[in-house]
């Protein structure tokens, strides 16, 4: 690594670490908190340390309140009392006190998660409220108009401000406009040129043309859209089950219905009763060997089609009642019978019960289940009550997940938590209604947020790890580049992109024809499968749903974006492109051209300074590479804010 790289490192990691839900290091990799500790802590501690219980002054409500009791010392197990406690064969001391004490095992568990310094999920917390989230639609009444304020959005948030004394902060420059929004819609970064005709046009509703526009552009819009639902419906090209057939790929179909725009509602009835091109989300993964009860395919169906349309944790409860929420290990094989084609056997922590579950929906009072019908006659059913317009759960879940995709967090945060109380019910019915409304088109839900003067305005870090109850809504929240924008980023400003394998480019070109696109300047990193590059960078293996990747940096991460191979093959590459694009230019045109193609606007003097000492009198492709690898290094480049 060139002392250049140290450098930059050194200033990558302390931006980083300040200021921002990014800064830091990601810890406890290994340590599952939903389904380890969670259980554990419920099952042992909760009775007595939690929702206004608080025996010896121990809480468990969230991760702060077990700090301040100073029983754990986070990131050493040794030195912390309640290893201590559950340890002991001092009656007097002993913990818990009375029932059953903790096995081997589940010491290691508490040990290991103190070790890793207490990892937390973002928003949970023990503490119950008395709140039951409406299943029907809602129509709510907008507050005043204000002048200049007509999206409703707009007129609900601006309300909720004055209501919490807050000011509306300042708004985004059209530059850094320009660079949000395309890559919140699109995935890529605007070029300098288009950014410099948006600055300089004088048209007051230069931001809505732009919003459209972008939307318009059905080809980018699939591209990029298509990782969000590949994580969501766990779809990939290669990975457990493509090889030996237990698993099957809905990549065509879901790329058409992007492209198309497909509306919402008929979306979601073709994955729930589905065709054959569609029928891999529900299908699920037929694993290979001796698997629990729990993660046979109907059971995966049950668990996924509640997650991802519902919001809904059915995981726990498919192996023994929620510890977490009320959802039953009778609910999750109710949902699973739907979809089995012979009798399914109730199994509680992976034994038989004897009981055989009978089929019916989450939600009995939107309608019942013919458990007598054929298989395929149950699901036409399930899609008709999951798209039924009393449900308004559906609609909630899915403008949820864009809205936080767009604002950084979750109306209800976590997203999969649709049964919490959102911070502003108001706002999250007034898209969902909108949603439906507008025939359940999702650009258009994606344009009421984008086209919001909330929408452009700078972004407001919050902090990830405060309760749930006492966040307040302050603006959008910087995001992270997802592994395909970053690769993407990196692609337009650098002219490479990674190799396509055989496979990729027999799928890209039958997506080209599907699409009616010409060549592409490059193969977008979402048509491909995965690189090592891309999976450092948080991209999953898919194997299960994710709603969420991870926002702060790994130390692994931040160890390969320093000098790991990847990267730098990439980088070496972009080096010989750029040295044969910009032959003819000096150091500074070099760089001044680069930090307009990457940040969308221009370079500081000490920015330019800097890369020009890089770059060398005369640049050559190793120290472009260098000087390429000094910009998607800053936190500017690799947020979206």
């Amino acid at each position: 690594m060139t002392f250049l790289r140290l450098r930059f490192f050194s200033l990558l990691t302390a931006l980083l670490a300040g200021g921002s839900s990014f800064g830091a290091l990601a810890y406890g990799a290994d340590v599952d908190f939903a389904h380890e500790v969670i259980p554990l802590l419920q099952k042992h501690c909760a009775s007595c340390h939690t929702n206004g219980t608080y025996k010896g002054g121990m809480s468990l409500d969230t991760r702060e309140s077990l700090l301040d009791s100073g029983m754990v010392e986070a990131g050493d197990s040794s030195a912390s009392y309640l290893i201590d406690l559950v340890t002991s064969d001092d009656p007097k001391m002993q913990m818990p006190p009375k029932g059953e004490r903790l096995t081997a095992e589940e010491v290691t568990v508490l040990r290991r998660w103190i070790d890793a310094e207490l990892p937390w999920e973002a928003g949970f917390t023990f503490k119950t409220e008395t709140y039951d989230a409406p299943l029907k639609p809602r129509r709510p009444e907008l507050p005043s108009s204000v002048a200049g304020v007509e999206n409703p959005l707009d007129r609900i948030i601006y309300a909720y401000w004055q209501e919490h004394g807050l000011h509306v902060p300042a708004p985004l420059s059209d530059a850094e406009f320009y660079r949000r929004v395309s890559l919140d819609l699109v995935g890529l970064l605007p070029s300098a040129e288009a950014v410099d005709a948006f600055v300089a046009d004088k048209s007051p509703d230069k931001r809505a043309i732009l919003v459209r526009q972008l939307l318009d552009d059905d080809v980018a819009y699939a591209d990029h859209w298509l990782t969000f639902w590949n994580d969501l419906l766990r779809n990939d090209y290669a990975g457990t089950g493509y090889i030996d057939g237990g698993r099957s790929q809905i990549t065509g179909w879901l790329y058409n219905a992007l492209l198309d725009n497909k509306p919402y509602d008929d979306f979601v009835r073709e994955l729930i009763s589905p065709t054959k091109e569609s029928e891999g989300f529900a299908k699920g993964i037929i694993w290979r060997g001796q698997v629990n009860a729990s993660q046979r395919p109907e059971l995966q169906f049950a668990q996924n089609v509640g997650q991802v349309f519902l919001g809904v944790n059915l995981k726990c409860a498919s192996c023994h009642d929620s510890f977490v929420d009320n959802w039953k290990l009778t609910d999750s094989y109710g949902l699973a019978a739907i979809t089995s084609n012979e009798q399914l056997e109730i199994h509680r922590c992976d034994k038989p019960t004897g009981e055989m579950a009978k089929a019916y929906f989450l939600f009995p009072e939107l309608g019942a289940i013919d458990g007598t019908a054929p298989r395929e006659k149950r699901l036409e059913q399930l899609a008709g009550l999951m798209t039924a317009p009393d449900n308004g759960r559906l609609t909630r879940t899915i403008v949820n997940r864009l809205w936080h995709r767009l604002m950084g967090r979750g109306i209800v945060h976590p997203v999969d938590s649709m049964g919490a109380r959102p911070w502003n019910e108001d706002l999250l019915d007034q898209l969902a209604i909108q949603l439906s409304d507008s025939g359940y088109d999702l650009k258009k839900t994606l344009e009421l947020i984008a086209t919001s003067q909330v929408y452009g305005l700078k972004s407001a870090p919050w902090d990830e790890s405060a309760p749930v109850e006492d966040y307040i809504f302050a603006g959008p929240a910087p995001k992270r580049m997802t592994a395909e924008q970053f690769v993407d980023a990196l692609a337009e400003v650098g002219g490479v992109a990674p190799e396509k394998s055989e496979n990729d480019a027999i799928f890209v070109e039958a997506v080209k024809q599907v699409s009616g696109a010409g060549e592409r300047p490059f193969v977008r990193a979402s048509l491909i499968q995965s690189t090592p590059l891309m999976r450092t960078l948080g991209r999953p293996n898919r194997e299960q749903v994710v709603t969420t990747r991870p926002g702060e940096v790994t130390t692994l991460e931040a160890l390969e974006l320093s000098n790991g191979e990847p990267l730098s093959d990439l980088l070496a590459a972009s080096g010989q492109k750029l040295a044969a694009t910009y032959a003819n230019l000096s150091a500074a045109e070099i760089s001044r051209a680069l930090v307009r193609a990457a940040l969308s606007r221009e370079p500081t003097d000490e920015e330019l300074q800097l890369l020009v000492e890089t770059a060398g009198e005369s640049p050559t492709p190793d120290t472009l590479a260098d000087v390429l690898w000094c910009i998607v290094m800053l936190p500017e480049f690799q947020l979206v804010r």
